[in-house]
């Protein structure tokens, strides 16, 4: 078996094994869930080796014709753009496992959906099909609407309902744009580089169409203002080990795809331009705003995935090399960071049963451990020079300076926003008079360390030395602003 259809089918193959075992074999489900998703691990950063970073073409190609009538194909492949995003679906995935083993009720189901979620967001990177794209972009959502509904929260019912609603309202214009696109081409091929080829000749007004029905179905998962409607209830019903999937890798799929269609709709893109830096800007600014406002720590992080990917859709709208290395410096980062953040939070629900910043202080004196690790995220998050959140946003703004100028002082307040409720996050969690309720909390564990430090390691490697990271997506970047011909 090809190496890019093994790391995609293991995760599913330890699901129908899982599924197969009596569901009082708690421990056995459990190891052989953190097994395929750390053997997936392995062999998914495995490819850094033989991975070429001086060029921008689809490495590992593996295709099977499923109809050459309707021109669909078991197509995969990685490029610049989609191996980081695997490697950080691959390493997430192991935490959230890791995280998982305080689920006591339906185990057994959990550990399935949640490998089924695995292989559906590995899908999503690798597939070169638009057709295999789209089957792995809805096929994510049953796995998640039962890891809401049934682990989830007092309000699950009605957070898994909206996600799928929201999500499956933006798979609509998706797919139409898509059959827009199929029918033009020549070969009748749902192929990336068939639908490339034959969006790129379309008209401008007919890009832009097809552009703003891409900009809908994919802002749902970014999200985009106002199409955020779902993403604060999700993440704060969902449990935390999902949340760090959802905000960490689910967010990032819709701007991976908003970034593969700008490139073969130039015109369109170049045209809505404008639109695209104000919904970046709006974003920023409102999802700090909200952020901001938040006491419960789940919503304020996910309020501030708003602002962060926003910052992601601002690097893309700036269509130079510079903003566009930012966007996909961000879309990594910001995994590490929400993962990170998510992570801890839910560690520290599960010990107090509160979410509410103002029920805490002093936690320093009892647990320095985890004091450490979520300081360190949320100076990230911030964009704490040294760590990965500040290189990120600094070629964005970089690069948004070059194309928009003074304009950049609005994304400048967003990060301004982000500072002042990370800092006041650090200061209700950590200072102030210590709580008696509170004096035997205990420290992080070493099979949670296990989960947190390789997080917190990502976020100090790429502050430090992100060109390793860059070099392995310059290519893609530069092939991506030749196309869109500036």
């Amino acid at each position: 078996m090809h190496i890019l259809s093994l790391i995609l089918w293991v995760p599913f193959f330890g699901a129908l094994l899982i599924a197969l075992l009596p569901a009082t074999q708690l421990r056995l489900i459990r190891g052989l869930a953190l097994f395929h998703a750390g053997l997936t691990l392995a062999l998914s950063w495995g490819l850094l080796v033989p991975f070429d970073r001086t060029t921008a073409t689809i490495q590992f190609v593996e295709q099977v014709i499923w109809s050459s009538t309707i021109g669909v194909s078991y197509a995969l492949g990685v490029d610049g753009l989609s191996l980081p995003m695997v490697l950080l679906a691959t390493l997430l995935s192991v935490v959230a496992l890791l995280a998982s083993h305080r689920v006591m009720t339906g185990v057994k189901g959990y550990h399935v959906w949640l490998l089924i979620l695995e292989f559906a967001m590995l899908g999503v990177f690798m597939a070169r099909d638009w057709s295999l794209f789209f089957m792995f972009w809805e096929l994510t959502l049953i796995p998640l609407f039962f890891l809401i509904d049934l682990w989830g929260g007092e309000k699950r019912h009605i957070a898994s309902l909206n996600f799928v609603l929201y999500t499956m309202g933006g798979s609509i214009f998706i797919l139409i744009a898509l059959i827009v696109i199929y029918r033009l081409t020549p070969t009748q091929s749902f192929s990336m580089a068939a639908i490339a080829e034959a969006a790129v000749s379309l008209p401008r007004q007919e890009q832009i169409w097809l552009l703003l029905a891409f900009l809908i179905g994919f802002g749902v998962k970014i999200p985009i203002f106002p199409l955020h409607g779902w993403l604060p209830l999700a993440h704060v019903e969902a449990p935390s080990p999902v949340s760090i999937l959802l905000s960490g890798v689910l967010l990032k799929m819709g701007a991976y795809g908003l970034l593969r269609v700008a490139v073969i709709l130039p015109e369109a893109t170049l045209s809505l331009q404008p639109l695209l830096v104000g919904i970046a800007l709006v974003s920023i600014v409102y999802g700090g705003l909200l952020a901001w406002r938040q006491s419960d720590l789940k919503a304020m992080i996910a309020y501030s995935s708003v602002s962060h990917m926003g910052v992601v859709l601002l690097g893309i709208s700036t269509l130079n090399e510079t903003g566009l290395m930012g966007a996909v410096l961000q879309m990594t980062a910001h995994g590490l960071i929400a993962g990170s953040l998510f992570l801890l939070i839910g560690l520290l629900y599960e010990r107090t049963h509160s979410r509410e910043v103002a029920d805490y202080g002093a936690l320093i004196r009892v647990t320095p451990r985890f004091t450490l690790f979520i300081t360190l995220a949320l100076l990230a998050g911030m964009g704490m020079p040294g760590l990965a959140g500040f290189v990120a946003e600094l070629h964005v703004l970089i690069g948004g300076f070059q194309q928009w100028g003074w304009l950049m002082l609005l994304a400048s307040l967003g990060v301004l926003i982000s500072a002042a409720y990370a800092m006041r996050t650090i200061g209700g969690l950590f200072a102030g008079p210590p709580r008696p309720e509170l004096a035997d909390l205990p420290d992080l564990q070493p099979r949670e360390l296990l989960a947190v430090i390789p997080l917190a390691a990502g976020l100090l490697i790429l502050g430090i030395m992100p060109a390793p990271l860059i070099t392995l997506i310059s290519a893609t970047v530069v092939e991506f602003f030749n196309n869109i011909g500036l």
